[in-house]
């Protein structure tokens, strides 16, 4: 058996898992079925599945036990549903990816990737081992090359683009550089010490996007979306705490708990007139202005 039949079928145990409890005999029998959908051996043995469920806690970190009682396996609940599905959709595309060489054909890619994914590996190997390291950055907005020196924290993705936050030892200021904009990385032997309490998901809890305000301000959002556009809002979420007041034939209605930046402003500005600001009357205003300036371009 290749490696990639291994861990298709390990990706196929987790996903039967993730929907419900099985027993064994579950468990054998879906892969039974998947082995004929998929024209490849994938059945297995008990003693086999035990030394598979060895390799699904080290490969995708997930803990499967076995409920004596009930006589089914189940994953632990404390565990990183995020991460684990981002593994088990990267190992799907790459297996469809694998069925056929004559992909141009019927898959269209998107041509304007942004660059960076090179540095990726590096920077996680100096965020967990704490190490300083050095980096040419280049701002949009300045257009120059400058040096950096930096103590890293964490990783961060926003619309398919990568960020790194990280303390800059010139100034002593955290900040959120771009993964495409970073160049000749250099991963030092010089250690740092993290800051207590770091916690990269508690601190853009409130926000959406990569500007993190300093103020923390959270304010409560209002918005109206006419029923198409609803129906995308309710199936991909603006925010983890969204809320549906209201949803007919007519309009959606949802609220949200979020810092009003500049990436908030943007993403509503591109849902263009499918989008109504209920509250509050600041986000309506700074709207309206953007509108405005957006009109005089074109009379």
């Amino acid at each position: 058996m290749s490696k990639r039949e291994y861990f298709l079928r390990y990706s196929l145990i987790l996903k039967k898992l993730q929907r419900a409890t099985a027993s064994f005999q579950d468990i054998s029998n879906y892969l039974l079925r998947e082995s004929e959908l998929l024209d490849v051996n994938l059945t297995i043995s008990k003693r086999t599945f035990q030394r598979d469920i060895t390799e699904i806690r080290d490969i995708f970190r997930v803990d499967v036990q076995y409920d004596a009682s009930r006589k089914v396996y189940f994953i632990v609940d404390d565990q990183k549903p995020d991460i684990t599905s981002r593994m088990l959709e990267a190992f799907d595309m790459f297996n469809a990816l694998n069925l056929t060489n004559d992909l141009e054909s019927f898959v269209h890619f998107e041509k304007r990737k942004p660059h960076g994914a090179e540095h990726f590996y590096g920077l996680l190997h100096g965020i967990k081992n704490h190490f300083v390291i050095r980096f040419n950055y280049l701002k949009y907005y300045e257009g120059e090359i400058s040096k950096r020196e930096v103590e890293p924290y964490a990783l961060k993705e926003f619309k398919s683009r990568w960020y790194l936050l990280a303390k800059d030892l010139k100034d002593e200021k955290t900040k959120t550089f771009g993964l495409d904009r970073i160049a000749e990385l250099e991963i030092s032997k010089k250690r740092f010490e993290s800051p207590l309490h770091f916690n990269v998901n508690e601190l853009f809890r409130n926000s959406f996007g990569i500007i993190n305000p300093t103020d923390g301000k959270c304010e409560e959002v209002t918005l109206s979306f006419d029923a198409f556009q609803g129906k995308y809002i309710k199936s991909f979420p603006l925010h983890h705490s969204q809320q549906v007041l209201k949803d007919n034939e007519d309009e959606t209605i949802i609220k949200l708990s979020v810092n009003v930046t500049y990436d908030f402003i943007m993403e509503l500005l591109s849902y263009g007139d499918r989008v109504r600001i209920i509250s509050p009357a600041t986000l309506k205003k700074s709207l309206c202005e953007n509108y405005a300036k957006a009109l005089k371009q074109y009379v």
